[in-house]
């Protein structure tokens, strides 16, 4: 009887574990809402910064972002990941200004901006929803999501020069799908104990939530913008 106890001990002390990182993973991700916000206020107001030389913002903004998140990784255990985590969105929300002032100066703009914030928390729920009541582990998926991610940079950095807006489009809608699933993956792994740290789940889940926003609201703005 003695071993079962234990073993029984076990597994509620490891779900306990997991339900501690889910739960500090969704409290941090709310709290990365309020530098994004600010970050997109004060990006509104300096888009042009953005605008007048847009390759160059994009790929310095890039190799900005992936530095970054070698540093919170390096420093997943202390404070200043958090901090370092909080730094990122709020550049992230700045980058957002631009596209934001496009969007809001449609007629159905502010619809739009609110539709594809709902959109991206119903696919939050949707996912976690799955991640936390199927008995899957879906964290195989990850080496495939990588290579998807990896097509979709290539292509919307060559699409930087090209400029087609059908192949714009078409890395909207793929990129939606593919950072959902990215989302699934990532709450999987922390309800499966693959990951045990809520600062590199909270960067994942939230890089997924900002890329799934700014896409589908590309897409909302270009099948349904209202234009004077």
């Amino acid at each position: 009887m003695q071993p079962e106890i234990q073993v029984l001990r076990g597994s509620r002390a490891l779900g306990a574990a997991q339900h501690k990182v889910l739960r500090n993973t969704y409290l941090l991700i709310a709290l990365t809402m309020i530098p994004t916000v600010v970050g997109a206020l004060v990006g509104m107001q300096t888009s042009g910064i953005v605008l007048e030389h847009p390759i160059v913002a994009s790929l310095v903004m890039l190799a900005g972002v992936v530095g970054i998140q070698f540093a919170i990784a390096a420093n997943r255990d202390s404070a200043l990941g958090v901090v370092l985590l909080l730094g990122m969105t709020f550049i992230l929300g700045w980058w957002l200004g631009p596209m934001l002032n496009y969007a809001l100066a449609l007629r159905n703009g502010p619809q739009l901006v609110g539709l594809a914030a709902a959109g991206t928390g119903g696919i939050m729920l949707a996912m976690s929803a799955i991640a936390t009541t199927s008995k899957r582990d879906f964290s195989f998926m990850g080496k495939f999501l990588v290579v998807g991610m990896v097509v979709l940079l290539v292509a919307s950095l060559a699409n930087m020069f090209f400029q087609l807006p059908a192949l714009s489009l078409t890395i909207s809608a793929l990129a939606i799908g593919v950072f959902s699933m990215f989302l699934l993956h990532d709450v999987s792994r922390i309800v499966n104990g693959g990951e045990t740290n809520y600062i590199m789940a909270a960067t994942g889940v939230y890089m997924s939530l900002y890329n799934i926003f700014a896409n589908l609201l590309h897409l909302l703005m270009a099948f349904g913008g209202e234009r004077d």
